[in-house]
C-alpha cells in the first residue's frame, strides 16, 4: 500500500511539466508575425539601387547634393537610407527615381537603334502630326472649304460640305495640340522628367486639344453679331488656339461652372 501511494504520487508532477513547453511556443510565433511586417529585403534593395540611381544622376548633370547623404549611406539603416532618399528626391526635384530609371531604359534599349524608335512616343506624336498636316492640305485644297461654308458653321451647313468644313477645323486643332505635346516632351526628355504614365494621358490630351478647337471655332464664332467678320483666317486661328490651350480652355469651363454649382449649392441668407 505504501509503495503504490509513493508511486502515484511520483506520476502526478509529470502532467504539468508538459505545459510550460507549449507556452513558451507561442512567444516565439508573436515574434516571427512581427518580423514578417517588417520592410522585406525586396524593398529596401530597391531604395538602394534608387539612392544610386539619384547619385549618378545628380554627380553626372552637376547637381548640388547635401553631403550628409554619404553619412547616411554608410550607416545603411533603413531609417537611414530612408532620410537620404528624402534628401536626394528634394536636390534633384523636379527629376524623380521614376523618371530617371526611365531615361536609363531609354539609354539602354536606344544601343543599335535608330534615335526615331528609342521613344514610342516622339515617334507616334510625329506620325500623327504628319498625317493631320496632310489632312489639313487636303480639306484646304477642297472648294467646299472656304470662306463662304465656314461662315455658315455647323447650324447652317450639311452634307460633304459640312464634313469637309469640320475635318478641316479638327485637323487645325490637332495641330495646335500636337505642337504643345510635342514641345512639352521635348522639354521633358531635356530634364530628364519623362514618365511612361504620361503616354495615356497624351491620348486623352489630343482628343481633348481636338474638342476644344472645335468648340472654340464653331461655339464661340457662331455667336458674332457680323458674318463678315469671321473669315477663314480667323476660324483657323481659334481652332489652333483652341487646340494649343486645351487645359487653359477647361479650367475655363470647369470655373464657369463651379460659380454656377455654388450659386445653387451655397446656403441661403436667412
Amino acid at each position: 500500500m505504501t509503495t503504490n501511494t509513493i508511486h502515484s504520487n511520483e506520476e502526478v508532477p509529470s502532467t504539468p511539466l508538459s505545459e510550460p513547453s507549449s507556452s513558451t511556443a507561442k512567444p516565439t510565433t508573436k515574434q516571427n508575425t512581427k518580423e514578417d511586417l517588417g520592410i522585406s529585403k525586396a524593398v529596401v534593395s530597391e531604395l538602394m539601387t534608387e539612392v544610386n540611381h539619384m547619385l549618378s544622376y545628380a554627380i553626372y548633370n552637376g547637381v548640388i547634393i547635401n553631403t550628409e547623404v554619404n553619412t547616411l549611406i554608410q550607416n545603411s539603416s533603413v531609417d537611414n537610407l530612408i532620410n537620404a532618399h528624402n534628401i536626394l528626391v528634394k536636390n534633384i526635384a523636379p527629376v524623380t527615381p521614376k523618371s530617371i530609371e526611365y531615361a536609363k531604359k531609354i539609354r539602354d534599349n536606344e544601343k543599335g537603334k535608330p534615335i526615331f524608335n528609342s521613344i514610342p512616343l516622339v515617334r507616334n506624336l510625329i506620325i500623327l502630326s504628319v498625317v493631320f498636316l496632310i489632312v489639313f492640305i487636303a480639306t484646304g485644297l477642297s472648294p467646299q472649304v472656304n470662306n463662304t461654308s465656314l461662315n455658315e458653321g455647323i447650324m447652317n451647313n450639311s452634307g460633304l460640305s459640312l464634313l469637309l468644313n469640320l475635318t478641316f477645323l479638327s485637323a487645325v486643332s490637332g495641330l495646335g495640340v500636337l505642337f504643345f505635346l510635342l514641345k512639352k516632351i521635348s522639354v521633358a526628355i531635356k530634364n530628364t522628367t519623362l514618365v511612361e504614365e504620361e503616354f495615356v494621358s497624351y491620348t486623352a490630351q489630343i482628343l481633348i486639344g481636338i474638342i476644344a478647337g472645335l468648340i472654340m471655332s464653331e461655339i464661340i464664332s457662331f455667336y458674332s453679331s457680323s458674318d463678315k467678320s469671321i473669315s477663314l483666317f480667323s476660324k483657323s486661328i481659334l481652332a489652333l488656339i483652341g487646340g494649343f490651350s486645351s487645359d487653359a480652355i477647361f479650367s475655363v469651363i470647369q470655373g464657369i461652372i463651379d460659380r454656377i454649382k455654388s450659386i445653387f449649392t451655397s446656403p441661403l441668407i436667412k
